[in-house]
């Protein structure tokens, strides 16, 4: 399978980001622009903060490497964009879906011989970071999201560790929809495929919670804080074409159903939920318990890739879509 579509889950340890090559002095940082909300188009450097929009709920951060945009949502109401620079030829950011791992005020670099990464918000822990950085108009990191300084300080305020963030390699398309939700309704088929079920919520009882459903597995597979309590056979998956991100907002509509943020992260059609809510089949206890983990912040990712069979339970993962590039 090409690496740009290979799916898996990563779970390693590690103590500081690990760039390619030691910087020979520390990087200029970007201070950063306040804009106007509705500016069109921002220049490097210039960013749009207004968090009083949406004062509560969960944090999805949304990273665009074609736009060089980073963008804010908090409870599906977008409150901040910014321009970034992302890893350069070489040191490609690589797009999926992470969660916040670790944050520090007054990071520094002990690989880069002193290198200053103010607000540092790590994504892996074989280092890639948001973090406050020089944005000098063009991919310029190795592996990092740059943002400006005055950005950084206001997007640090309001993440925290587990939440979401989703770098896409094309434009998003982020949107509200209840119908995620109905993955985990009572209407799925009676049929309970074959496989079973595991269920072991002992080995991680807090922390944030990520369900991937993976066509490619004609699975499920439930993480609470990186490590997997839960996985069954889900029957009805073949119609499933890439991979698509939903992050549960804390409202709900007059049928008692969540609404959820939903955006691709590989490809350009998401799937028909009505459709396959009618054609897929899984273990209804299995939902019960699913159901009674989906509260604000909780992910799903629906996609047609693998989960690696070679993942160990550990503290921390991401999903990546893609490796970096060379």
């Amino acid at each position: 399978m090409h690496i740009r579509r290979f799916l898996t889950i990563v779970m390693s340890i590690g103590l500081s980001l690990l760039p390619a090559a030691p910087l020979a002095h520390a990087e200029s940082i970007t201070k950063g622009q306040p804009v106007a909300p509705f500016t069109p188009l921002i220049k490097s450097g210039q960013y749009v903060w207004h968090p009083e929009i949406s004062p509560a709920g969960p944090v999805v951060v949304i990273v665009s490497l074609p736009e060089q945009i980073l963008y804010v949502y908090r409870n599906g109401v977008r409150i901040g964009r910014s321009t970034i620079s992302s890893g350069k030829a070489g040191h490609r950011t690589p797009t999926g879906v992470f969660t916040i791992l670790q944050k520090n005020v007054k990071h520094i670099s002990t690989i880069y011989k002193g290198a200053s990464m103010p607000y540092m918000e790590r994504l892996t822990w074989g280092g890639v970071a948001i973090h406050a950085g020089d944005l000098p108009g063009y991919p310029a990191a190795h592996g990092c999201v740059r943002v400006p300084l005055d950005f950084a300080r206001q997007l640090y305020a309001v993440t925290s560790n587990g939440t979401t963030v989703i770098v896409a390699g094309q434009k998003p398309a982020p949107d509200n929809t209840a119908a995620p939700g109905l993955l985990f309704d009572t209407t799925q088929s009676e049929v309970t495929p074959p496989g079973g079920i595991v269920w072991n919520p002992g080995k991680a009882p807090t922390g944030p919670v990520s369900i991937i459903v993976s066509s490619a597995d004609d699975a499920a597979y439930i993480y609470r804080n990186g490590v997997e309590i839960g996985r069954a056979s889900v029957g009805g998956l073949r119609g499933v074409k890439g991979s698509y991100v939903y992050s549960a907002l804390a409202a709900v509509d007059s049928q008692g159903r969540r609404s959820w943020l939903s955006t691709a992260s590989v490809g350009s059609h998401p799937p028909n939920i009505k459709d396959l809510v009618s054609k897929i089949s899984v273990d209804q206890q299995f939902l019960a318990n699913a159901r009674a983990l989906i509260t604000p912040g909780a992910t799903l990712i629906l996609t047609d890739m693998p989960v690696s069979v070679t993942t160990h339970s550990g503290s921390g993962f991401n999903i990546l879509t893609t490796a970096a590039a060379p």
